[in-house]
């Protein structure tokens, strides 16, 4: 099947399970640590407070974990002044919406319990997820393993070190 359940009540399977993920989504920091992708993707986006409306993990192999950030562009043009004059990439680009999205990911990473759980670098998504390319299902949901494949590019940019648009949370 692929996905991953828990209990619904810990310890007792007659009251049924709960969805818990993708098994497949799941992969291995250089440490050989596991990432539970579906839990901490959920918890990333909350921790963002609305800035972003998805993401996509990334790090297999790393020492560190990143995340591609799908942007809510609603939210980012809230916070930026002057924004119904700038396009969606000028928006992205913009120093406040950096900032917002550093803050928050520090945030994250200081509640964070371990590498597996610590996202600590991230890029926003200037161009949106496409059907027509398996990036999104019939479903609507984000295809973790074609974005990482298709956008190969990004997942290495994140790891660079000299690529403006990373943004790293603070330590």
């Amino acid at each position: 099947m692929g996905d991953a359940l828990r209990y619904a009540v810990p310890g007792d399977p007659s009251k049924g399970f709960l969805f818990d993920g993708r098994i497949a989504e799941n992969f291995k920091l250089n440490t050989g640590t596991w990432v539970a992708v579906g839990t901490l993707r959920g918890k990333l986006v909350d921790q963002l407070g609305g800035l972003a409306r998805d993401c996509v993990l990334t790090g297999e192999n790393q020492m560190v974990l990143g995340a591609l950030l799908v942007p809510f562009m609603p939210a980012l043009r809230a916070i930026v002044p002057g924004e119904e004059e700038l396009d969606d990439k000028a928006i992205i680009s913009h120093p406040i919406v950096s900032d917002a999205i550093r803050q928050r990911l520090s945030e994250h990473a200081k509640q964070a319990t371990g590498s597996a759980s610590r996202v600590m670098r991230a890029m926003i998504l200037s161009e949106p997820l496409s059907l027509d390319k398996g990036e999104v299902t019939d479903k609507g949901s984000v295809n973790q393993r074609a974005i990482l494949r298709l956008r190969a590019d990004l997942v290495e940019a994140i790891y660079s070190d000299d690529d403006p648009r990373v943004i790293q949370a603070e330590r």
